[in-house]
């Protein structure tokens, strides 16, 4: 662990898996947060890297600043910024970082930043969740400039009684859930097909679903799988999620993935899993449900809209362009 230091705010950097206390730290700042924001400020693969990079220790750093009366016993994480590096060639690391409410406009995210470009870090790409205003001024002081837009989209109980049809499975398919200690390695293999032009979600390793499957949110009957019945290739799935109740935010469901294989393109399966995805939550008694879809992914955003989905918050990831020099 190393120290830089900026005008204001002393920042610790950490070179793989953080501490245990420390972690809970982060954890809990970023509880404070959502609970502010409506939105979750890490994304859930930040969140598996921070737990599980000790496999890993190259590929995170962390860096850190808390706010103290004086009482070692008394500091409170006032801010993290978070680089998940690359695993593969080629990708490009991402940054998240988070300021806690009570600290903010205080030149907690300055010094952050300051000392990310200290530390001259390959290039980055960075996500802002809900891009609220504190968010985009810092991207523009820093010279990062948006590159791509994940929208959030929602759909309230009574749109989801008023929209969706039944779902139409194709002939000679079947529908059925995940099963553990057997499933995993067609899943991944289904997984890294659909998403061959998704290196974030199609590059997922069996250590990545495992760490997802050991969450308390994780039910197998919510990971809906499309079999094909003559050879039991599995051709799509669904798996969906429940947030639990936050602070005065109530649970919501969420749309989770929806993978279809090359070969199952074109038969209808990518709506079918997402209706009877929709149905699992539906049946759970949620008042809502979410989803995450990129803006420019015109077919997905028009079958969402299909099921009574509108447009709710936005993520935008900022990418570096024109080097600042007023930080």
């Amino acid at each position: 662990m190393t120290a830089a230091q900026t005008p204001t705010w002393p920042i610790l950097t950490i070179g793989g898996a953080p501490r245990g206390e420390v972690l809970e730290d982060i954890v809990g700042l970023a509880h404070a947060a959502e609970d502010a924001d409506g939105n979750p400020p890490l994304s859930e693969q930040t969140l598996v890297n921070l737990r599980t990079s000790h496999t890993h220790p190259e590929s995170l750093l962390v860096f850190t600043t808390y706010a103290s009366d004086g009482d070692e016993n008394d500091e409170e994480l006032a801010g993290v910024a978070v680089v998940s590096l690359p695993r593969i060639p080629g990708q490009v690391g991402v940054l998240e970082l988070v300021v806690r409410p009570t600290y903010r406009n205080q030149g907690v995210g300055t010094s952050l930043v300051r000392a990310l470009q200290d530390h001259q870090l390959p290039e980055l790409r960075a996500w802002s969740h809900g891009n609220h205003a504190a968010a985009v001024e810092l991207a523009v002081k820093a010279g990062f400039t948006p590159v791509r837009e994940l929208w959030r989209m929602r759909q309230t109980r009574a749109a989801l009684e008023a929209t969706v049809p039944q779902a139409v499975v194709p002939e000679g398919v079947t529908l059925r859930t995940f099963s553990p200690g057997q499933d995993e390695q067609a899943w991944l293999e289904a997984n890294a097909a659909a998403f061959a032009h998704h290196p974030e979600q199609g590059s997922l390793t069996l250590e990545d679903l495992q760490a997802r499957m050991a969450e308390d949110w994780f039910d197998p009957k919510g990971l809906i799988l499309a079999v094909r019945e003559s050879d039991g290739q599995l051709l799509g799935f669904h798996w969906t999620k429940v947030h639990p109740r936050s602070g005065k935010h109530p649970a919501i469901g969420e749309v989770y993935v929806v993978g279809v294989t090359p070969a199952a393109q074109g038969m209808g399966l990518g709506k079918a899993l997402t209706i009877a995805g929709i149905e699992h939550l539906h049946s759970l008694g949620l008042q809502a449900i979410m989803l995450y879809v990129d803006a420019d992914n015109t077919p997905a955003v028009a079958l969402y809209r299909s099921l009574g989905f509108t447009r709710w918050d936005v993520d935008v990831m900022y990418a570096p362009g024109n080097t600042a020099d007023n930080l």
